[in-house]
């Protein structure tokens, strides 16, 4: 088992009821047998079939893993649409998603190339995990302080603070205060069937 895949050994899927069932039906649409886009997404084939029962519950990072290797979004990995590709996204209508430990609202409109989202990071959630993986990030510190490490520098962003940068530069998000962090995320996954994206810990504590 990964050590993306060791985030989560709790019981079954109760805050994604849609992602089972869209997780085997996009993988199916997308031509992969079951060992073929795990070894994609950088799971073990029994890790992604929990995920398609819904025994096990993806966090964010293997989410966008997937929305890569299936050529789609999160947001349609989630089974969000909005119709037409509605330009306007009302506040009344950013349903709260957790996976992994955070919380996230669907901020801008699904099937578009740009994903938009304003996250909540608890204090110490996913902060052994960094990720690599084609495309760029544009983060937005909205409450509370961000613990940014980018390649092998450190950066603690404030309120106001924002980060952009190329996706493929190892990176690691974490809260750097016990009330955890809220962010404005945007970012763009390039979805080439041969990119990699890899999640791992980094050795020792960061800095």
């Amino acid at each position: 088992m990964s050590s993306s895949e060791k985030e989560h050994t709790g019981g079954p899927v109760g805050d994604l009821p849609a992602v089972a069932p869209q997780l085997r039906s996009l993988r199916r649409r997308a031509g992969l047998t079951l060992e073929a886009a795990a070894r994609d997404a950088g799971l073990s084939p029994a890790h992604l079939s929990r995920l398609e029962t819904g025994q096990r519950q993806p966090s964010l990072p293997m989410l966008l893993a997937l929305a890569r290797v299936y050529g789609t979004t999160v947001s349609e990995l989630l089974g969000e649409t909005v119709a037409d590709r509605d330009a306007i996204v009302r506040a009344g209508d950013m349903e709260p998603t957790h996976a992994g430990g955070w919380t996230y609202w669907q901020a801008g409109a699904s099937g578009r190339g740009m994903q938009a989202l304003r996250v909540r990071v608890p204090y110490g959630s996913q902060g052994d995990i960094v990720r690599v993986h084609p495309g760029e990030e544009w983060l937005y510190v909205l409450r509370g302080r961000l613990r940014l490490r980018l390649g092998d520098a450190t950066h603690v962003l404030a309120p106001r603070d924002s980060a952009h940068f190329d996706s493929l530069t190892p990176h690691r998000l974490a809260a750097e205060d016990q009330d955890g962090v809220e962010l404005l995320f945007v970012h763009t996954l390039l979805q080439s069937p041969t990119a990699a994206l890899c999640l791992g810990p980094i050795t020792g504590e960061m800095p």
